[in-house]
């Protein structure tokens, strides 16, 4: 029998989750800690808020055992470890930044096409942040907009419920995937993420410079924090900070460390 907190409810539509049969399967699989067969880490990757030069947040990146791509660790996920998968990143993410002692937020990425329901998910990361003392408000959770989403209702029931339970919300690789501004008419998160491909060269290309200063006029009526990733040059730090973005991430600011939180040089600021 699967238990759910009473204040915990769900709201969203029952027609879009999948029979009881195979929830309970893949709720058993995390409720027994099933092993998992092939081991990951991560690797962090600062995001910084220019106008207190300072880490606003970090980002979990997967990786390897021995720090290879995340596309080594993701071409062994499929139907049958997905779930199990989605719910081990999250601890092991939340893990990983207690042990290195993290001030700044989290940011996590989830699968949605591995979430049943939310508040029975959502479990394991609130295990997770009670064991390793780490605030579940300085949790953020981002869905890559790239990654199909076979439901869009259940994936807005989702980020409804996170925000809820007191987690932040973003939107990765914004411009890039298959919901959009449709998306975005729907739920407004904290915090979206432009795709590095409008960010690569804007200081020298006029159509991705108005699609992106729209963004952020949208941004700036629906109160959603806009942020630039991707950010390699100084010309693009400076129009992307001319055009009103104050969070970015980048390899001009830290490349991704494996096992460990980056440091931002003076050179990056100036």
């Amino acid at each position: 029998m699967i238990q759910i907190h009473p204040d915990l409810s769900y709201r969203g539509d029952m027609n879009s989750l999948p029979d009881q049969a195979s929830l309970a399967k893949a709720c058993a699989g995390c409720q027994n800690g099933e092993p998992f067969d092939f081991e990951f880490e991560y690797a962090y990757q600062p995001i910084v808020k220019l106008s207190t030069r300072s880490i606003y947040a970090h980002e979990a990146l997967v990786r390897g055992p021995n720090g290879e791509s995340a596309a080594s660790v993701l071409a062994k996920i499929n139907d049958s470890n997905r779930y199990r998968f989605d719910q081990l990143c999250r601890s092991k993410a939340i893990e990983g930044a207690a042990r290195l002692n993290m001030q700044e937020l989290l940011s996590i990425n989830f699968l949605p096409n591995a979430i049943y329901r939310p508040e029975v998910c959502i479990r394991t990361t609130f295990e997770a942040a009670t064991k390793f003392n780490f605030p579940i408000e300085r949790i953020i959770f981002e869905v890559t907009e790239g990654e199909r989403i076979e439901d869009r209702p259940h994936l807005v029931n989702i980020f409804r419920e996170y925000r809820r339970f007191g987690f932040h919300t973003a939107i990765d690789d914004f411009g890039a995937g298959y919901a959009g501004l449709n998306l975005l008419s729907e739920y407004q998160p904290d915090i979206i993420k432009i795709d590095m491909d409008l960010v690569r060269g804007i200081d020298d290309n006029l159509p991705r410079q108005a699609i992106v200063n729209g963004l952020v006029s949208i941004c700036k009526t629906l109160d959603i924090q806009i942020l630039a990733e991707g950010v390699e040059t100084r010309p693009e730090r400076d129009f992307l900070r001319a055009s009103g973005i104050d969070l970015m991430q980048g390899y001009w600011f830290s490349k991704p460390v494996f096992k460990g939180l980056g440091e931002i040089p003076e050179l990056a600021w100036d």
